[in-house]
């Protein structure tokens, strides 16, 4: 019996079909072949880019890219390639043959826009980040993008409002990073001093005291000349008798 009860369910978990035993003495003779392993799916061209571009192979993946039909998304694609190599005018035109096939593609507006704004264009880019932002108002990367083009601008209050409305739709913004390749994000700015106060003033106004005093002392470490505002903005009234607060208002000015 106990051969016999082997048997059965030897069949049960290779085979899966209905239980038939077999006689006790044949039962060595019985077991099935192991199954073969079943074959890989192959991966069309778009996830082998997908694969290079997460492993930083911009070029690598622009190829293979190439080999696959063609959509706005997938244009999209080939101009973060180009962006990340810096190759602006390569990245230029995806992203406008991609605004060709679909004019709505909010994701290369935006990188179109942060094209204009790597090339110092700001004017553009300010028009870019606007066209998406009336296609998607929500889009707290967008606002922060142009925050940064007016910040560019010298247009310090609009960069400041535009700072608080991203923060309102999403308060990572300005700490997370984009590692899914799908929009490009360029905040490098000239004078970074005064972009860490404006954070600092957003964060506040938002009362989000961490990313506040974070962005304060970043500030004075770049060297802030106009420590003063940090006490005389309203916006900054609620951390003054906050003990990390006062000590960084004691902080030695930065020496440039």
């Amino acid at each position: 019996m106990l051969h016999l009860s082997l048997s059965l369910i030897s069949g049960l978990l290779v085979s899966g079909f209905a239980l038939q035993a077999a006689p006790a003495q044949n039962a060595a003779n019985t077991i099935p072949a192991p199954a073969e392993a079943a074959p890989r799916p192959t991966l069309s061209a778009q996830e082998r880019g997908d694969i290079q571009m997460a492993r930083k192979m911009y070029r690598e993946a622009i190829e293979t890219y190439r080999q696959a039909p063609e959509t706005p998304a997938l244009l999209n694609k080939i101009g973060i390639a180009y962006h990340q190599l810096s190759d602006l005018n390569n990245a230029q035109k995806a992203y406008e043959r991609a605004l060709k096939l679909d004019p709505k593609f909010t994701a290369a507006i935006n990188n179109l826009g942060t094209v204009y704004y790597s090339k110092k264009a700001y004017r553009r880019a300010v028009g870019q980040y606007k066209r998406v932002l009336q296609l998607n108002p929500n889009s707290a990367s967008t606002l922060a993008n142009l925050g940064s083009a007016y910040f560019a601008r010298k247009q310090y209050e609009l960069a400041s409002e535009n700072y608080q409305k991203a923060l309102a739709l999403d308060p990572e913004v300005f700490e997370s990073r984009n590692g899914n390749g799908s929009v490009v994000r360029d905040r490098t700015v000239g004078d970074r001093p005064t972009f860490f106060y404006y954070l600092a003033k957003s964060y506040a106004k938002a009362g989000m005291k961490e990313q506040a005093m974070n962005y304060i002392r970043k500030a004075l470490e770049e060297g802030f000349k106009e420590r003063k505002k940090f006490t005389e903005d309203p916006e900054f009234a609620g951390l003054q008798k906050d003990p990390e607060f006062v000590a960084l208002m004691t902080m030695e000015p930065k020496t440039l």
